[in-house]
């Protein structure tokens, strides 16, 4: 048996020293793990072998990286541009809809002459309280009591016409409010010079009353038949 020497510390008794690996071999395990991760990101493929990796190759790892961002943002910001497009496709359609301003009613009183002077609109018997609706987009002008036309809407057209909506119970809009076709206004009533329960609708073109039926017709809304075609073409798209 062995003689142990006494400069040899107890803690290396019966074990094996594992020699220090030189400081390459550290370098070598580093810039593996490095190529490595490349070869995972771009592929088995992209690289021919492990031993011929340069540091040309490694450039080229981090260069194909920043395309492939480059890339996914400009395919993120045509994407955006796409929603874009089809949000303001959406919103010049609702602009180009005109509606009926409510449905179910009877159609009483055309525009024309009736007891000696002209009624300059057309009037739609209703229950009170029944909602109506703008018949196309613009700008609210008026919303309060209009002299014989009681509480009334005046609502201004991008075309430069627009619609009054006269006699209601009740307002749900405000003077200078933005509303599109289909947007309730008011409340059915008999306020002004009302001999019942109904909604008086003029259309007026540069200030002057023009009868709304053949002026809708153009339109494709047929307030006589209660059709409103382009409605439908629309909801379907």
């Amino acid at each position: 048996m062995r003689q142990r020497l006494s400069s040899e510390p107890d803690r290396y008794r019966g074990r094996r020293r594992v020699p220090t690996p030189p400081r390459s071999r550290y370098a070598a395990v580093v810039t593996t793990a490095f190529v490595g991760a490349g070869i995972v990101a771009l592929g088995a493929n992209a690289l021919p072998d492990a031993k011929s990796v340069s540091p040309s190759v490694l450039d080229e790892l981090k260069q194909a990286s920043i395309t492939s961002q480059d890339a996914a943002a400009r395919s993120d910001s045509a994407d955006r541009a796409s929603r874009s497009d089809r949000t303001d496709g959406k919103a010049t359609a609702e602009q180009d809809v005109w509606l009926l301003p409510l449905h179910n009613y009877d159609f009483k009183t055309s525009y024309g002459m009736h007891w000696g002077k002209l009624h300059t609109g057309i009037d739609l018997v209703a229950p009170e309280g029944t909602p109506y609706v703008a018949i196309h987009a613009g700008t609210v002008t008026k919303a309060g009591w209009f002299g014989g036309y009681g509480y009334a809407v005046i609502v201004q057209h991008a075309d430069g016409s627009e619609a009054i909506y006269g006699h209601s119970s009740a307002l749900n809009v405000k003077e200078g409010q933005q509303v599109q076709a289909g947007d309730q206004l008011g409340l059915v009533g008999n306020t002004g010079h009302s001999y019942g329960s109904h909604l008086h609708l003029e259309v007026h073109v540069n200030g002057k009353p023009l009868d709304p039926v053949p002026w809708l017709k153009k339109r494709d809304v047929d307030i006589q038949l209660q059709i409103e075609a382009i409605y439908g073409e629309v909801a379907a798209s």
